[in-house]
């Protein structure tokens, strides 16, 4: 057992994505502030077993296993297959989950029931699964890759594909309630889902394949399993567990219910409503990140532009490297970097300093670039002017130029910080879920893309007109005093 200083035992921190992750971890839809799925209850039932207070962490699905490389977590509980590619780079436990391949189509559709049928057809699937490596085998399938199950199901819904291949988990919640899909054929190959550690963590794994172990014998498993409507006979022959006990597949039954079509204007009224307290808490982070990354962008785009400006030649030609390097490299791979990177050089930032550091210095380099034309808008002969009315060359830069400037560049800067409260999307990669994650969520929970999609974008547009507003006030401010000092 694991103990803290304090001589308690210490949480047993694992992570999964549960912002579009039905049947494994997700959040009920009937109450978004909690979490559930069967996979949630295996990891609560392993901490219970190991005596420790279990402690879930979100992460966005590509950023799970570098998190658990850099000791965000203890371990990885999210349908990870065990695969050999897979275990190059993390340990896993012995399979708590077996499962198999299954085709899904449109409800019209004929003779797309086998692998070899699928020859010569469009197929969605997931990136890097077993399901992918399956259909690359046949190179005249054209393979599309999703990150989410979700799109892909909507994407065959719409015609855009001619079949679905995926786990047998995620085809049972995704294209087996809907009416317009339906399963097809027969399961295809194996699957099997292990906990993931990161490398080396071997005790930690010994102790999760005890509790497995145990959970397999007393029949905790099977019980978990059964109230998700997913205990197979892979599954019984994985655990040697023969036994049928009549368990009511109530979590199956919840899900269905919570999930069903709002019927009429009243209920999906009530159902938007519900949704409210999420998109204040996303816009409320959202906000957060954005304004302190435009503080940040600001003032480093400052003086970096001062630096070009004014500075010496070897420290301008260190700002105009900074500033082709940032606009020269995706904002994506910056964020990616700052957060899973520096840690190998010791520095390690939570998730929220991580997404400002990176967005603040994103468009510093951007902001640099507005206030270098501000500057080069001021006429030298001003700055002459306060040198010879006996101003430092500081003091002539701080109260004649860099104040004209920045009035000059005020719409500019509104318009970044509009671009940039967009672009704070971005940040879920690092686990931070702002509104485009909360869209992702609730639209793949309610398969809802277009009245939550609106209330989104309502939420940013809400963000954003204030600061129009300010920035209009403030240029006509800036105008007015201009235009009494050329009065005087």
């Amino acid at each position: 057992m694991v103990f803290s200083v304090a001589g308690h035992a210490a949480p047993l921190r694992w992570a999964s994505d549960a912002e579009a992750n039905v049947p494994f971890v997700f959040h009920d839809p009937a109450d978004q502030s909690r979490l559930t799925g069967y996979e949630y209850e295996i990891a609560q039932a392993i901490a219970r077993r190991l005596g420790r207070p279990a402690l879930f962490v979100q992460n966005d699905w590509d950023g799970l296993i570098p998190g658990l490389q850099r000791g965000l977590y203890d371990m990885v509980i999210d349908g990870i297959e065990i695969t050999p590619e897979h275990e190059q780079g993390v340990l896993f436990s012995r399979p708590y989950y077996m499962t198999t391949e299954r085709i899904t189509v449109r409800r019209d559709q004929q003779g797309l029931d086998t692998l070899a049928a699928l020859h010569g057809h469009v197929v969605g699937t997931l990136k890097d699964t077993t399901a992918e490596r399956m259909l690359q085998a046949d190179p005249s399938i054209r393979i599309r890759a999703y990150e989410e199950e979700t799109n892909a199901y909507t994407d065959l819904k719409n015609g855009r594909l001619d079949a679905v291949l995926l786990d047998g988990t995620i085809a049972l919640y995704y294209g087996s309630p809907d009416p317009d899909l339906k399963l097809v054929g027969e399961p295809i190959g194996q699957v099997a889902y292990g906990v993931a550690f990161a490398q080396g963590n071997t005790a930690l794994r010994d102790q999760v394949n005890a509790a497995l172990d145990g959970m397999m014998r007393d029949g905790e498993l099977h019980r978990i399993l059964a109230r998700w409507k997913l205990w197979t006979p892979a599954m019984a022959a994985l655990t040697g567990d023969a036994t049928t006990p009549d368990i009511a597949p109530d979590a199956w039954d919840h899900y269905r219910a919570a999930t069903a079509p709002a019927t009429g204007w009243r209920a999906r009224f009530d159902r938007y409503v519900s949704f409210l307290p999420l998109l204040l808490h996303g816009a409320v982070l959202t906000f957060a990140v954005s304004a302190c990354a435009m503080v940040l962008a600001v003032g480093l785009g400052l003086a970096l532009a001062l630096m070009r400006r004014y500075g010496p030649r070897w420290l301008g030609a260190l700002a105009t490297l900074y500033v082709e390097i940032v606009r020269g490299t995706p904002l994506l791979i910056q964020i990616l970097f700052i957060f899973y990177a520096l840690p190998g050089i010791g520095l390690r930032l939570s998730p929220f300093v991580a997404g400002v550091l990176a967005l603040g210095m994103n468009y510093a380099a951007y902001e640099a670039e507005n206030y270098r034309a501000g500057l080069q808008s001021v006429a030298r002969g001003q700055i002459e002017a306060a040198i010879a009315l006996n101003m430092t060359h500081f003091q002539a830069l701080r109260f004649v130029v860099v104040p004209q400037a920045v009035r000059m560049v005020i719409p500019v800067m509104t318009n970044d910080f509009i671009s940039l409260l967009k672009d704070s999307s971005l940040v879920s990669v690092i686990t931070l879920t702002e509104l485009s994650q909360t869209y992702v969520r609730l639209s793949s929970t309610y398969y809802d893309y277009f009245g939550t999609g609106l209330l989104i974008g309502v939420a940013y547009l809400l963000l954003g007109l204030p600061f129009v507003r300010l920035a209009r006030m403030a240029e006509a401010r800036f105008h007015t005093g201009r235009q009494r000092r050329g009065h005087i």
